[in-house]
């Protein structure tokens, strides 16, 4: 085999890899930063500020027109729109009163509760009690603990609350997705911007929202919270075997808590670490023993946009 080949089949294996981890790095980074939106506008208004620009842009990338269907299945895009609303306002609320490493991991419950509820095999028992022994680490400590250590109750129930909602994108996203094909993320965006950017002028105002000098960290982070990631993802779906990208993604709470750590100096106690490992070994165990699927059943689990 030449030399030019071997690299180009080196870079096949590689980049798709790459993209992965660059995606789950940008959506961390991007949660990280949307922090400084919270004291201007509150979480609300940072998820609103963020679903109307990252709207526009998948908009202007993906034009769904192009791609509308025949039969139009409104139901399941109306369910992932308010989905992916409820996904991305609930942790922008947890993001507020918990450490971003515990908010998604406790998100992350979501998509692993899918993957063991869809599962009839025992063994799948092993990775629940892995889940519920690293959420138990997560908060255990931080309902004990007193003074700055101690963990928000709500923060919590809003964490939960993504998750379920997280879950739900998943259950809508396959039946979306089949109807609607690469038109649905920039959809679903839509219709979550709908219900989230009048919660968000119920909080902030609409006059703080318009605040010219919230626009420039309010682009970076719809640019790195939603197009930076979902254009890497979408490259590198079809490039890699479906149980390899969602064991990669199960990474995301550790990039979390990293993230957390560099950008916002958030300090996790070595229980809350331990708990941040267990759930992401529980996610890349379900997926990893999963039943083989498609890059088009694994795009629904992707977190939304």
């Amino acid at each position: 085999m030449s030399p030019g080949r071997t690299r180009a089949s080196a870079l096949a294996v590689v980049l798709p890899f790459a993209a992965v981890i660059g995606a789950t790095c940008a959506f961390q980074v991007g949660a990280s930063l949307a922090k400084g939106l919270f004291p201007a506008v509150g979480a609300e208004g940072a998820a609103a500020l963020r679903l109307i620009l990252g709207a526009g842009m998948l908009i202007a990338v993906l034009r769904p027109w192009r791609h509308w269907p025949g039969a139009v299945a409104l139901g399941p895009l109306l369910g992932l729109g308010l989905a992916t609303g409820g996904a991305i306002l609930f942790f922008y609320l947890a993001l507020g009163r918990l450490p971003q490493g515990v908010a998604i991991a406790l998100q992350f419950l979501g998509p692993l509760g899918v993957a063991i509820a869809g599962s009839r095999r025992a063994s799948d028992l092993v990775w629940a009690a892995l889940a519920a022994a690293g959420v138990w680490g997560l908060v255990g400590h931080g309902l004990t603990a007193g003074g700055a250590d101690r963990l928000d109750p709500l923060g919590l129930l809003f964490a939960l609350a993504a998750a379920a909602s997280w879950a739900a994108y998943i259950v809508w996203g396959q039946a979306a997705s089949r109807a609607y094909g690469h038109a649905t993320p920039a959809l679903a965006v839509g219709i979550a911007t709908v219900m989230v950017v009048p919660v968000g002028i119920q909080h902030a105002g609409l006059e703080a929202l318009l605040q010219p000098q919230l626009l420039p960290l309010a682009l970076v982070v719809a640019l790195i919270s939603t197009a930076i990631p979902f254009t890497l993802e979408m490259y590198a779906l079809p490039r890699m075997p479906a149980r390899t990208f969602a064991v990669l993604t199960s990474l995301e709470p550790a990039f979390g808590a990293l993230a957390g750590l560099l950008l916002l100096h958030e300090r996790l106690a070595p229980a809350q670490l331990a708990g941040v490992l267990a759930v992401m070994a529980a996610a890349a165990g379900a997926a990893w023993s999963s039943q083989p699927r498609t890059p088009e059943d694994l795009a629904s689990d992707i977190p939304p946009t």
